[in-house]
Order: structure tokens, then sequence, then C-alpha cells
């Protein structure tokens, strides 16, 4: 099973602060940890939402509204793609990313990615006219 560990923004990363001292080193040890366990398939962090886009479509029409954006919460930080056996062992792992910046409070949303099986199966169904 592949979960993204999805780490939400704060207004520190949205104004571009860097992390306090140590940051950099212990998100390097709990990655060499997921590396170590032969769970990690990717990670990254992500520049503020102030150096990116949305492109919003509407029909036909698309659309460009460039960043910054509100809400830093809502907005997605970095991330970690992991492959482990159950939700539950992601969950562990989720819980041990270390703080982050300056608050001692953040979120870690965990989302399940989809298998080629399951597309497949949706395909399947929809083909079939089926929910």
């Amino acid at each position: 099973m592949r979960f993204m560990m999805i780490l939400k923004s704060d207004p520190n990363t949205e104004e571009g602060v860097p992390p306090p001292p140590g940051m950099f080193e212990a998100m390097g040890r709990y990655n060499q940890e997921l590396i170590k366990a032969g769970v990690m398939l990717s990670c990254d962090g992500l520049q503020p939402s102030s150096a990116g886009a949305r492109i919003k479509t509407s029909g036909d029409k698309k659309s460009v509204i460039d960043g910054p954006f509100a809400e830093a919460k809502e907005l997605v930080g970095g991330f970690w793609l992991i492959q482990v056996k159950s939700k539950a062992e992601a969950i562990e792992w989720a819980k041990r990313v270390p703080t982050p910046y300056h608050s001692g409070e953040f979120e870690i949303e965990l989302r399940q990615v989809y298998d080629g099986a399951e597309v497949a199966e949706m395909e399947k169904a929809n083909r079939e006219g089926k929910k």
C-alpha cells in the first residue's frame, strides 16, 4: 500500500522563514529511518505558495491565479510517499515526523494512493454503468 504523508504549511513556511537550528538534521535522520526501513519512495519540501500558481478550469475556460494563497494551514508544505503494509503502519510513521518550524503544532494528512488494480476496477465499473 502506498500512502502520501502531506505536511501542511504554516505562516512561517509561507513567509519563507528558515527552520530553527537542528530541524534539517532531525528531518534528515527521520528520512534515513524511512529509507533504512525500506518504505520511502519519495519526499520533498515545497516552496511558499507565493512562488506557485493555480490553474482553475470552468468548462473549457482555464484561468491562472498566481500565489500567494490564503489559509496557510490548508496548503501543502511538503510530502513523503511511502510504501507500507497497512494504514496502521503509515499512521505510525506519520506520528514520528519531527515537529517542524517554530509553532510546535502541525498537521500531517495521510492519504492512500490508488493502485493500478483499483483504477482498473473503477474504469470497468464506469464502462458498465455502475457506481
